[in-house]
């Protein structure tokens, strides 16, 4: 008798071990899902580039709603932020914000300066021109080559925002058709250009002492990459992503003017280059 009682305790503790391993269930019977992960909060410091405190902007996941951020925080239009760098208040063209931000990057936002326009006389054929754009409708000069055309003309400098070229209004148009633009005007006429160069300080010094705090540049192993539609995402980049990026959107420009093209093709290309860059040959 004492031996069948033992076997109904192992029995029932059996039982019992069962249903503490069970896995908890809901209202409806099934089982319950896990908890959702923890969602991490990006937030970016930022400043105007002629001088400014220093604001907070997280909640971006375009270049647009960027703008967007930084012209609320700081009280200003965002159709007045011609383009952003990145640790540095300078007109630094290699440090264009593009598609891909550093989570230790510091902000600096340039924004509408002097309005000039420049009549040029086209005596060469090539302007000695190269032109990006911030992503958002604005075209500005990136580089100008050493004894160009161009580079005589004084009042046109690098970062300087194209408006229009012979009084049409070329705000909203990509990189490739200014350049486009640009390369088609007549040889041995004269053109104009409507110019916006970004604002620049007063004074120099108390700038470049406000950015001094912010010159940690990124490794770039951890950023936020931007696009065009969907969602920011995060991603471990190598050191020299950009650089490889920026070797592969000057080979594909220089593919581009030594070819003849189909406008199908070039048009295919340059979907895949948001933030690239044209050469005016």
């Amino acid at each position: 008798m004492l031996l069948g009682f033992r076997r109904k305790v192992k029995a029932k503790s059996k039982e019992a071990a069962q249903l503490v391993k069970a896995e908890p269930v809901g209202a409806g019977g099934g089982i319950l899902p896990d908890p959702p992960p923890p969602t991490r909060k990006v937030v970016f410091h930022a400043q105007l580039a002629h001088g400014s405190p220093t604001g907070r902007v997280e909640d971006f996941t375009s270049i647009r709603e960027l703008y967007a951020k930084i012209a609320e925080v700081f009280e200003i239009s965002a159709s007045e932020i011609l383009y952003c760098t990145l640790n540095t208040p300078k007109v630094d063209m290699e440090r264009v914000l593009g598609s891909h931000v550093g989570l230790e990057d510091f902000i600096f936002a340039h924004v509408k300066g002097i309005q000039k326009e420049v009549n040029v006389y086209k005596s060469e054929d090539s302007l000695g021109l190269i032109i990006t754009d911030n992503g958002t409708g604005y075209a500005f000069i990136k580089r100008i080559k050493d004894g160009s055309l161009i580079d005589s003309v004084k009042t046109v400098c690098v970062g300087d925002h194209i408006e229009s070229v012979n009084g049409e209004n070329i705000v909203g148009w990509r990189h490739y058709d200014v350049a486009k633009k640009l390369k088609e005007l007549k040889k041995d006429e004269s053109f104009t250009l409507k110019l916006i160069e970004p604002k620049k300080a007063f004074e120099v010094e108390p700038r470049s002492k406000a950015g001094k705090s912010s010159e940690k540049i990124s490794t770039g192993r951890e950023t936020l990459r931007l696009r065009s539609k969907g969602p920011a995402t995060m991603e471990d980049m190598l050191p020299q992503y950009l650089k490889l990026e920026r070797t592969k959107v000057i080979q594909m420009n220089l593919l581009w003017h030594s070819t003849k093209l189909s406008e199908t093709l070039r048009s295919q290309m340059n979907l895949s280059l948001m933030f690239g860059e044209s050469l005016v040959m």
